[in-house]
């Protein structure tokens, strides 16, 4: 299979998912700290399992899943914002 810049964009949506059971669950200042947990997991999981994940070393899937989980906050504030 072939995810390419796709598998980045699948570890946005699962930890926008995170976020929002966390906020259904816990305080609003921990979201971003679990959206990026979440993705830092997720970029580990998705260098091991996905041939064209954009990271060749742990580092860099770290790196990657963090970004992309904070990106899903960004998202959730930029709709927030554009509602107002």
């Amino acid at each position: 299979m072939d995810f390419g810049i796709a598998s980045v964009a699948g570890i946005t949506v699962i930890c926008y998912l995170a976020g929002m059971a966390c906020k259904a669950s816990a305080r609003n200042e921990v979201i971003p700290v679990v959206c990026g947990v979440a993705g830092a997991a997720l970029g580990v999981v998705g260098m091991y399992t996905m041939p064209d994940f954009p990271a060749q070393d742990v580092i860099n899937a770290v790196a990657i899943g963090i970004v992309s989980g904070l990106a899903a906050t960004g998202i959730n504030q930029a709709v927030k914002q554009l509602k107002q």
